[in-house]
């Protein structure tokens, strides 16, 4: 009973008192989602593949999911078979581990957006690296977390990513940008792409290379969260780059 309880992050005490029997003390944090609906659907329908080579730790990690009401839909031990599994059960998110034989975790990223680009990815990892964190990025991963995090903190990554948030584990964002800056002393983005961008896009990527949500532009500019994704789409195409931290580092080099 310990051991499932800390699984899901809880604790079992248990206190004996000769002639009085034992009373056995179990606390288990509950995840409120903190988003009711997230782009039409309920983070509880949301479904979400597994992919670890480590048995007890992918049971651990699935066990602390469904406790808090999310559906995983599967489980994979290799970098093939998640992409097999993949192709099967089409989830919604995939919560893959870097390391895995036969196929690692950043080959089977990027196997998985190139036929599935609309599927997230988000990669856990056991050491922070800040060259891996880069590889994860340019191969189409949506999020970057350590495997030690806190288990609601978790879990609200996940919710983060569905609404095109990038989860990365605060230690590391600041890696990753010194990362993209340390590729190019200049802007490599041709400057008449970047001249394409409105004023509007212009402010939009500010507030997103700021750490601001898209929800607090929509709400600061006066326009819908929709139609804030949608301008980002134009920079990413404008920019000719592949994601949103790609922009960010143009952003940072030509403008921070």
């Amino acid at each position: 009973m310990r051991e499932r309880a800390e699984q899901v992050g809880g604790t079992l005490e248990t206190h004996s008192t000769p002639g009085e029997g034992t009373r056995l003390l179990l606390t288990v944090p509950r995840f409120i989602p903190t988003v009711e609906d997230v782009n039409g659907a309920q983070l509880q329908d949301v479904r979400i593949l597994l992919a670890d080579d480590h048995p007890l730790f992918l049971d651990g990690l699935r066990n602390l999911l469904v406790a808090r009401g999310l559906n995983v839909v599967g489980m994979a031990y290799d970098g093939n078979e998640v992409q097999e599994k993949a192709r099967a059960l089409r989830p919604d998110v995939v919560v893959m581990d870097v390391n895995m034989p036969k196929c690692d975790g950043l080959a089977a990223t990027r196997a998985i957006k190139a036929e599935f680009p609309e599927m997230k990815v988000l990669m856990l990892t056991a050491a922070e690296d800040e060259r891996v964190l880069f590889e994860a990025i340019k191969s189409g991963a949506s999020g970057y977390l350590l495997k030690n995090l806190d288990a609601n903190r978790f879990c609200a990554a996940i919710t983060d990513l569905l609404r095109d948030e990038t989860p990365i584990t605060p230690g590391l964002a600041g890696q990753m940008l010194a990362e993209f800056s340390r590729l190019a002393t200049a802007p490599t983005v041709d400057e008449t792409a970047a001249e394409s961008l409105s004023s509007q896009q212009w402010d939009i990527l500010r507030q997103v290379a700021e750490g601001v949500t898209y929800k607090e532009i929509a709400a600061a500019m006066y326009i819908t969260e929709q139609t804030v994704k949608y301008h980002m789409s134009q920079i990413l195409t404008r920019l000719q780059v592949e994601n949103r931290a790609q922009a960010i580092a143009y952003y940072r080099q030509t403008r921070g």
